[in-house]
């Protein structure tokens, strides 16, 4: 398996950083899953983040704890949105990798929000 991220991409949690328009860096502790030599991650559509990666797609990727406390190197990378179908890929990858309470979660996320309720951001890491 091609793993440009290093430890980001088989952390249990990953630090998404994404970048305001005044270049103030924000955050935000996810779930991620490693592909074909890229990262899956899964939020909220209308979450802010999503709104910056559109605005700006330049993204940092460090390896962290349940609450966001960053550990180990930086990984720098361009983030996708993706269609209604990467979504959908990104949800199998996550319940996958979670295992029972990555299901939980997916299918709970698509009760409560719906399908389109929720995004798959696909991050390319920068060589």
């Amino acid at each position: 398996m091609d793993n440009p991220f290093g430890a980001v991409g088989t952390a249990n949690y990953v630090l998404l950083t994404t970048f305001r328009k005044d270049g103030t860096p924000v955050g935000s502790p996810l779930w991620a899953a490693l592909d074909d030599g890229r990262l899956y991650v899964w939020t909220v559509t209308d979450s802010w983040k999503v709104k910056r990666i559109r605005r700006n797609p330049a993204v940092t990727l460090q390896s962290c704890n349940v609450s966001g406390t960053p550990r180990g190197e930086v990984v720098k990378g361009t983030a996708r949105i993706l269609d209604d179908t990467g979504s959908d890929r990104v949800r199998r990858l996550i319940k996958r990798k979670y295992t029972i309470q990555g299901w939980l979660v997916v299918v709970g996320s698509q009760l409560r929000r719906g399908r389109q309720g929720t995004v798959g951001i696909e991050i390319t890491a920068e060589a």
